[in-house]
């Protein structure tokens, strides 16, 4: 590698910052849903998201460069393809509920990364490190959460569906089901399955609005309970997606002991996340979102593939296997 190249490197990282905020801030001021219904002249899109002329050409022009809008001869802005699926805030794959939270609670929160690495804790007012039930007791932050969640696990709930080999089981839950995207994914691919979202019972309302929405109702329902106080569910399949990265290697391992007493002989449990590759090298993505674990919660962190099948063999699981499911997500599968 060249000085040169290795230069632009350290610069392309460096500056990373300066994208991430164009496209949050153009997530947030709704520049992708302007252009929903069409193209539009740069001044009719400045004034349909109210931005001051001097930097709306740059601004416009900037997330053209990204590769987030195009431009025609006549000057007229859309959004790309990408955004068109992804960015538009009525989309199936729409991201823009994770833009949201990223914008408001981990943007900033990032700026303290160096306390937080020389302390070991979370700093300042986090969405997590003071728990789920003050949390939800805050109606607008567990909104913008419960839309995060949906928005960053549809597409591994969309490849989870597809690539993991349900036809062998009839029922699953979604442990910390949320909106119930992923319960809903599974469950529209597979019309024999029935499965259950468990969850706090202020989750109850918008799991069940989702489930409606996607015309699921005979099939999929509403458990509430404390998944550490509460005996899971008895299903075939028990899902953990974006759960065990929350929490302490002990409490990792106490739930996974509740999925293996729950399932029946020859029932899986799947853990989905952001498995970090055991030479702890490759997968820059889940050592990032490790790192964001400790400034989000008490004693989070992304684990290894083979800490977790670790965990899931000592659970009593005799046999374990990794899907790739897209991006930076996995899904480790154990059977009981």
């Amino acid at each position: 590698m060249s000085a040169g190249v290795g230069a632009e490197r350290v610069l392309e990282i460096a500056f990373g910052f300066r994208s991430a905020r164009v496209l949050l801030s153009a997530a947030e001021i709704g520049v992708f849903d302007a252009l929903a219904a069409g193209p539009l002249e740069g001044q009719h899109l400045a004034a349909a998201v109210q931005l001051h002329p001097r930097a709306a050409a740059d601004f416009f022009d900037a997330l053209i460069a990204l590769g987030l809008l195009t431009r025609d001869p006549a000057g007229r802005y859309a959004n790309s393809a990408e955004a068109a699926e992804f960015l538009q805030s009525d989309g199936a794959t729409t991201l823009v509920g994770l833009l949201d939270y990223l914008s408001g609670v981990q943007y900033d929160s990032w700026g303290r990364l160096t306390a937080a690495l020389r302390q070991g804790r979370p700093q300042g007012v986090t969405s997590l490190a003071n728990g789920f039930d003050k949390l939800y007791d805050d109606v607008a932050a567990f909104d913008r959460f419960m839309s995060a969640m949906s928005a960053g696990i549809v597409l591994p709930a969309r490849a989870l569906a597809e690539r993991f080999d349900w036809a062998r089981y009839r029922s699953f839950a979604d442990i910390g089901c949320a909106q119930g995207c992923m319960a809903a994914e599974i469950a529209g691919r597979h019309r024999h399955l029935v499965g259950i979202g468990f969850d706090l019972p202020r989750v109850a309302a918008t799991f069940t609005g989702h489930i409606r929405a996607c015309g699921l109702v005979d099939r999929v329902s509403f458990q509430s309970g404390d998944f550490f106080a509460d005996p899971l569910p008895r299903v075939d399949v028990i899902v953990f997606a974006r759960i065990l990265h929350d929490w302490d290697t002990s409490t990792r391992r106490c739930l996974l002991d509740k999925a293996f007493e729950a399932l029946p002989a020859g029932g899986a449990a799947i853990v989905c996340e952001q498995l970090i590759d055991d030479e702890r090298r490759v997968h820059a993505h889940a050592l990032l979102t490790s790192l964001n674990m400790l400034l989000q919660t008490e004693a989070g962190s992304e684990s290894t593939i083979s800490e977790c099948a670790g965990w899931m063999l000592t659970s009593g699981f005799h046999e374990t296997e990794v899907i790739s499911l897209g991006g930076a997500y996995s899904a480790l599968v154990a059977i009981k």
